[in-house]
């Protein structure tokens, strides 16, 4: 097989299933927001079931609910019939994920739940299946074929399952108006919550522990004060902390090319004037953006107390990155 031919394979299935997912967009109808309804009014949880590769999308649909406000669990199918079933209490809502809709261990549930008031909404890709009739709501994946060379490998189905997910998820955090700050408190441990949570001042490093020298610092005194504090930078001021400017490791670099003898240079003809700054109470997210989100990044940044204020600190990429890991 040429690289040619292993190419066009892949091409095929990524054109197969995203044609399927806009067949599957334009067939949403009323069934969907319905479901949305029922969840939304999940008093404490939403259940989600299924077996086989349709149980590892329920998986992954109930991790997302969870972390976009809807409090959801996955319950497998088969374990549920010996005894997990009791995770379920009276009204709580399930969703049955089955390609066929006839998927024994997912039918099987049907009895239990109608006697336990819990309403039922199936993503099947068969509305004539004993699953799609005996629902309460059911979401038509709709597919007709899988992508893989034999047509019956879950894939498409796979991909249109965890689609409709997604689209479930993604209305209710709508209905709940679930933004960035809700995201974050479920999100404590990783970039994206800390940068939504932490402010600059929780991570950068304080005034008095980091590189500050006067305007007419000899060299020698500003690799002194940057060895003593080695962040890459030291900050030029006046006496009163008023910011006049930055140097960096790289400015040093570049006086050493610039200059035949720099041991009389001062520190205010090596600085960078009017440097780009953070403030203390800037999100760690904005000041990644303001380092990052431009044609040459910014690996370090003073810190101010206000806008137009005095030096509060010093913060790096690198402890932005680092920030809240052990």
């Amino acid at each position: 097989m040429t690289n040619e031919q292993i190419i066009e394979a892949g091409k095929h299935v990524l054109g197969a299933e995203a044609d399927a997912l806009r067949v599957m967009q334009g067939g949403l109808d009323e069934n969907f927001a319905c479901a949305v309804e029922i969840l939304f009014a999940a008093e404490r949880k939403v259940v989600i079931s299924g077996v086989g590769k349709s149980g590892l999308i329920g998986q992954k649909i109930a991790a997302t609910m969870c972390s976009t406000g809807t409090p959801a669990i996955f319950l497998h199918s088969a374990d549920a019939v010996h005894g997990d079933l009791g995770i379920c209490q009276p009204g709580d809502p399930v969703v049955l994920i089955s390609k066929s809709g006839t998927t024994s261990e997912v039918v099987r549930l049907l009895p239990s739940l109608k006697k336990m008031g819990s309403k039922i909404i199936a993503i099947v890709a068969n509305k004539n299946s004993p699953l799609a009739e005996k629902a309460d709501v059911v979401l038509d994946i709709g597919v007709k074929t899988e992508a893989d060379p034999i047509g019956i490998v879950p894939t498409t189905s796979t991909t249109l399952q965890l689609a409709m997910g997604d689209a479930l998820a993604a209305a209710l955090m709508h209905k709940r108006h679930f933004g960035e700050k809700d995201f974050a408190q479920f999100h404590p441990a990783g970039q994206l919550g800390r940068n939504l949570l932490l402010t600059v001042k929780d991570v950068m490093h304080p005034l008095g522990k980091i590189a500050v020298v006067p305007a007419e610092a000899s060299l020698r005194d500003t690799v002194v004060a940057m060895t003593a504090f080695p962040y890459g930078a030291a900050l030029v001021a006046e006496e009163d902390g008023t910011l006049l400017g930055i140097i960096t490791d790289g400015d040093l670099r570049r006086a050493l090319h610039k200059y035949e003898n720099i041991s009389g240079v001062p520190a205010r003809e090596l600085m960078t004037a009017k440097p780009v700054c953070a403030f203390v109470a800037m999100a760690l997210g904005d000041a990644a953006r303001v380092m990052e989100d431009r044609p040459s990044q910014i690996s370090v940044l003073p810190v101010l107390d206000e806008p137009g204020g005095k030096i509060a600190g010093l913060i790096r990429i690198h402890d932005i990155y680092q920030a809240g890991l052990v």
